[in-house]
């Protein structure tokens, strides 16, 4: 596996984001993975991560998978979550996400899990992205710590 670059502000992989989750997520070129322990403070009820959190997570993992596999980055366009077993504060949760279909670089589909450390389905998620168009990868690329080749050059 290798690891993917990350950014400056990112609320998900954020190193200069003080409120952010602060992630790393790493790939072979077909899934993306990362593992993330949430914290009290992300709670909806006491005792329960809330549902916008595992969402974040899970359209962000989708979104590096669609980059890892197109070399290309994508906004969201479309988000479907199905929750399954709630998530609770401290328990470790591993997400994977990956590219399920390249419409002609038009539209990226993509899905994600996450899981708890027995292996047990928490949430899922399929997404379709759109690719950011070229000539505004030049001002993201800013943000990104150690981009690989294809995010400088866009």
């Amino acid at each position: 596996m290798e690891i993917l670059p990350h950014t400056h502000s990112c609320f998900v992989c954020g190193e200069s984001n003080a409120i952010g989750l602060n992630l790393r997520f790493e790939t072979d070129w077909r899934t993306v993975r990362t593992r993330f322990t949430p914290r009290p403070e992300h709670a909806g009820f006491k005792g329960v991560v809330h549902g916008g959190i595992l969402a974040t997570l899970l359209d962000e993992i989708m979104v590096w998978a669609c980059a890892a596999q197109t070399k290309r980055f994508a906004f969201c366009a479309e988000l479907n979550v199905r929750f399954v077993k709630p998530v609770t504060p401290g328990a470790e949760i591993l997400a994977t996400g990956e590219l399920t279909v390249n419409r002609r670089d038009r539209i990226f589909e993509a899905k994600g899990e996450l899981k708890n450390q027995a292996g047990e389905l928490l949430a899922s998620a399929t997404g379709k992205y759109l690719p950011i168009k070229q000539t505004d990868v030049a001002a993201m690329a800013a943000d990104i710590i150690d981009p690989l080749p294809w995010v400088s050059s866009g």
